[in-house]
């Protein structure tokens, strides 16, 4: 309860343990149990998010619709050294690589407040490209050790875990809201059984979809489709079939930026063209989410 209750009174670890005489434990036993490979961090964030949610949820309307988020952003430590498993990876922001981490982060929000639910704090896959491996051995069923191998794994192998842990806690959600970097098809698949998808699509020639008897590209969808006229926000919409051969909605809107196009997929075909634009709005709260935390 010390623990939790810090941030929000605005002190740290050395004042409330070394400077505060009526603490009746000393800085080593925090640090110990902050170090702990047995105790489920995951399983506290998942919980005390839950009773947030419900508290929010009890504020909103039911016609409100609420989300959750599934976005990965780069942990920086340019100066650390011997991290356990500090790599070498790519940041989709920067361009470029740098040293740290990937943080996969799954939140929930209703479009005002975002909670986060699910975290996962990855290195490389490539051996070659970790500065510092497992440092210490651990008995395989403990948390840390689960852990450390997530920390190698693909982030793809782990949307769907994460995503199935949420829903069977109780967190309710109407839609699964993603950028450009899970937009694939085998992903979309991989998810759309547990909740429906919005997420942006990649304009790439590999990834195909059938439209109209061919199978085509999302370039070539929009060469097909009839586009309305003067600047209409959105361009047009087709009903495409996936290769899993389920039906999905790809919904092209103007670029602000540039004299350009997006593409936007929903696995929810019913699902108006307004509405699909509208809710994956919502997925700007996990990138000022990133930011505050990263001050």
């Amino acid at each position: 309860m010390v623990l939790f209750t810090m941030p929000f009174l605005g002190t740290n670890i050395y004042r409330t343990t070394v400077c505060n005489t009526d603490c009746e434990f000393g800085k080593d036993v925090v640090y110990d149990f902050l170090g702990s490979h047995r105790f489920s961090w995951r399983r506290l964030l998942l919980m005390v998010a839950l009773k947030v949610i419900f508290m929010l949820d009890a504020l909103t309307t039911e016609n409100r619709e609420t989300v959750l988020i599934l976005d990965d952003t780069s942990v920086h430590r340019p100066r650390a050294k011997k991290v356990e498993l500090l790599a070498r990876v790519y940041d989709h922001a920067e361009k470029k690589f740098i040293k740290g981490f990937r943080l996969l982060t799954l939140a929930w929000s209703d479009g005002a407040s975002l909670v986060p639910i699910d975290f996962a704090l990855l290195s490389s896959t490539n051996p070659c490209n970790r500065y510092q491996g497992v440092l210490k051995q651990l008995d395989r069923r403990t948390c840390g050790a689960r852990r450390r191998r997530e920390a190698v794994t693909k982030s793809t192998s782990l949307l769907a875990p994460m995503v199935q842990r949420a829903l069977e806690t109780g967190v309710k959600a109407r839609y699964l809201l993603m950028d450009s970097w899970f937009g694939m098809p085998a992903i979309i698949a991989s998810l759309r059984h547990l909740i429906p998808v919005i997420c942006m699509i990649k304009r790439t020639p590999t990834v195909l979809y059938r439209f109209n008897g061919k199978r085509l590209s999302a370039e070539g969808i929009f060469r097909e489709v009839k586009k309305r006229r003067g600047r209409a926000k959105i361009l047009s919409s087709a009903v495409v079939t996936m290769n899993d051969g389920e039906q999905a909605r790809i919904v092209f809107v103007r670029d602000r930026k540039k004299k350009d196009w997006l593409a936007l997929l929903c696995t929810d075909i019913n699902l108006s063209e307004e509405d699909v634009v509208r809710i994956y709005g919502k997925r700007w709260d996990v990138e000022v989410f990133f930011r505050t935390t990263k001050r």
